[in-house]
């Protein structure tokens, strides 16, 4: 699981031999097998910033999609990157260790420590309601116990939810005794700590003069799907520029769960940078605050929203067709997105 201590251990590395490993031994060979040889093209990639504070913003249409990509920035420009990864790719310990070694940020979220203590407590992940019960109430600036139990009993999930306001335990390295705070307090404290330690980890990246990718729809989908205001935040608070990508075709690579191509042509979009003294001149906020803070989101909401729209129009006018036809998404809702 992703703990606190796992968090607070992770070292992000100026050379990440793990990504060389895998660059040299797996796609290296992977990619120039004669029959089904992988072809990456990339368009724009002078538009990517040589120094600075980086962030390259992608469509996530398969597990895989960033790997073409970054094998060939290492490749031709020798150019490291770390990545934002769900928290659940840490619940394997030998996938966590693949991950760490490979210089990814594993970004934290309430929806993942809510469905993994519910897994520990209760033995399952939380249903659709307790899951909505939970998360609205943490969500919420202001909690009516009486409330939020009437819901809960309206919708026959209070013995469930009695079970996680009650039993004392650790929540992903973190005690918790009900005798002594409520159980969102306990949570909202957890979540607070795993993000100081996310920041500190991009930071610390951005030290090492690594770009950092991240995926702002927040899951995978084939058709592009509204942007999540995380990136957003983290940019306007970093001063970091924004490069958005556009890119088509690494779904037919990997179609499934196999970290092993397919073969044919993915081709990369890379747009023109969105600039804190350019195109984000007019959403700067001079005031500090704490990213992924319901107060952040309250104070600056329509800053990060319209970062966050300007964004996904960069990287919808980098894709083909399919990707923006309407149509059922295959995006994944709910407790199943961490676990």
């Amino acid at each position: 699981m992703l703990t606190l201590d796992l968090m607070r251990n992770i070292d992000l590395k100026p050379t990440p031999w793990g990504q060389i490993i895998t660059a040299v031994g797996v796609l290296m060979v992977d990619y120039n097998i004669p029959g089904k040889a992988t072809r990456i093209r990339v368009e724009g990639l002078e538009n990517i910033p040589k120094t600075g504070k980086v962030f390259l913003a992608m469509n996530h249409t398969d597990r895989f999609n960033y790997w073409p990509l970054q094998y060939r920035m290492w490749l031709d420009e020798r150019v490291y990157t770390a990545t934002w990864v769900k928290g659940k790719y840490f619940n394997n310990p030998l996938m966590a260790q693949f991950m760490v070694h490979t210089n990814n940020i594993p970004t934290p979220s309430r929806g993942y420590i809510i469905t993994c203590d519910t897994l520990g407590t209760l033995g399952e992940p939380p249903s659709d309601a307790l899951y909505r019960v939970v998360r609205d109430a943490l969500d919420s600036d202001t909690r009516d116990m009486d409330a939020i139990k009437e819901r809960a009993a309206q919708l026959g999930i209070m013995s469930q939810l009695d079970e996680l306001l009650t039993r004392p335990r650790v929540i992903l390295g973190r005690s918790f005794n009900p005798h002594r705070e409520t159980y969102f307090d306990a949570m909202d404290d957890l979540f607070s700590k795993l993000m100081d330690e996310f920041i500190r980890l991009n930071n610390k990246a951005f030290s090492m003069g690594h770009k950092i990718i991240v995926f702002p729809e927040g899951t995978r989908s084939l058709r592009l799907t509204k942007g999540r205001p995380g990136l957003a935040q983290m940019a306007l608070r970093t001063g970091a520029t924004i490069v958005p990508i556009g890119c088509n075709g690494s779904d037919d690579l990997y179609p499934g769960d196999s970290p092993f191509s397919k073969g044919g042509e993915v081709v990369y979009r890379i747009g023109e940078p969105l600039r804190p003294d350019g195109d984000l001149r007019e959403f700067q906020i001079a005031e500090d605050y704490v990213p992924f803070t319901k107060q952040a989101q309250a104070r600056f909401g329509d800053h990060f929203q319209g970062v966050t729209d300007l964004l996904m129009g960069r990287i919808a006018a980098l894709l083909d067709s399919r990707y923006l036809d309407a149509g059922e998404t295959t995006e994944v809702r709910g407790a199943n997105r961490f676990v």
